[in-house]
């Protein structure tokens, strides 16, 4: 089975996917690192060069082939930020994985990406706790009506996030 992470930048979906591979003893994707691969080129690349309608088509393209590839293994699959905002990505998150939403406040992701918005190009010479905001009201029904369960993630260690969707994985199986 595969266990799909989505939800804002900075809401820690890397790092408690890698957590939680751990915990499963099972592999870990990131899908940004995926097509980073494929194409040979960075995030902001893509973006600079092709935009982000081209972007999301490699999004896809890669969110098929990995899925399409983990069936049968247990995979946990860190998502971009924007991947289930494309219909057919947030079909494949919802039909072939199990989705789980990391939700944090805005205050909580700004925390986490204080500093580290270049490589980031949502967030490239922008007001970083407004664009957060608009990112949350634009995005957040759409993960929720994609994911199985949604955590809360603010407060929390990446252990602790972690250990909670092993729990509520259980009960969705």
């Amino acid at each position: 089975m595969t266990i799909s992470l989505t939800g804002l930048m900075g809401c820690g979906k890397s790092s408690v996917g890698r957590e939680l591979s751990r915990l499963l003893s099972c592999h870990f994707m990131d899908l940004d690192e995926v097509i980073v691969q494929r194409e040979g080129r960075s995030i902001p690349e893509i973006f600079a060069q092709d935009g982000e309608k081209a972007f999301r088509r490699m999004e896809l393209e890669a969110f098929k082939a990995v899925t399409e590839g983990a069936e049968g293994q247990g995979t946990v699959l860190a998502l971009g930020g924007g991947t289930v905002t494309t219909a057919e990505c947030a079909d494949i998150a919802h039909n072939r994985t199990l989705c789980i939403y990391m939700k944090a406040s805005v205050q909580t992701l700004k925390a986490h990406l204080e500093g580290q918005t270049e490589g980031r190009p949502l967030l490239c010479g922008q007001d970083i706790e407004e664009r957060l905001a608009r990112l949350m009201y634009e995005r957040g029904h759409i993960y929720e009506k994609t994911a199985h369960i949604i955590i809360d993630t603010d407060g929390k260690s990446i252990s602790e996030i972690a250990q909670e969707i092993l729990r509520s994985s259980h009960h969705v199986r």
